[in-house]
């Protein structure tokens, strides 16, 4: 490696080759710079996340056809993207492209409602239960939207507050807020139901 000194206008400036030139350190500064995706890795993401993007959106929206038609757009986005997607981030990138194309389809769904003008069903308890699974489903459904994602991804998925966060666009506190009260729902909701039994 030869160093070039060139002196301009009374000062010395050294010229050196591109540090990324040099085998020992390209690798340390290029690390998080690789952008595309490999169709290997692609077909790896497929087969590592595809089962639990399915569950997560399954959960949330309780239709099995709606939860398929969500993953399969959500992958597609990632063949669009493969060029700008960090195959690192990739899981990060799939939860966060099915839970707003699921936002996006549940506003649209709402809207159509509203616009239909379909009442809506009544609180309370009028079915029987046989066991706490079916009571905390229930409870769960009755959640509000966001309260209901950010718990589902905490318990369900195994997240913790800051990838959550990154997946919704809300802050770690604001991620606690919501897990807190979803949680203190169900727990208010499940005694009120033990209260009725």
């Amino acid at each position: 490696m030869k160093i070039k000194i060139t002196v301009f206008e009374k000062k010395t400036v050294f010229l050196f080759p591109p540090v990324t030139s040099c085998p020992l350190i390209r690798p340390i500064l290029c690390k998080g710079l690789r952008k595309r995706m490999t169709r290997h890795e692609y077909n790896q993401a497929v087969d590592d996340y595809s089962d639990r993007l399915y569950r997560f959106v399954l959960k949330s929206i309780k239709d099995v056809h709606k939860a398929e038609d969500i993953v399969q757009d959500s992958y597609e986005k990632l063949w669009k993207n493969v060029d700008n997607v960090n195959a690192a981030k990739v899981k990060s990138y799939l939860f966060t492209t099915a839970y707003h194309t699921m936002i996006d389809r549940i506003r649209k769904e709402k809207n159509s409602l509203l616009s239909e003008d379909v009442s809506i069903r009544e609180e309370g308890h009028k079915n029987q239960y046989s066991d706490l699974g079916e009571i905390l489903k229930e409870a769960v459904d009755r959640l509000p939207e966001i309260q209901r994602m950010v718990l589902l991804l905490r318990d369900y998925e195994g997240y913790n507050y800051r990838e959550i966060g990154e997946l919704t666009k809300l802050t770690e506190a604001q991620v606690k807020v919501y897990i807190y009260r979803a949680r203190v729902f169900l727990k208010k909701y499940i005694g009120s139901i033990e209260a009725v039994a």
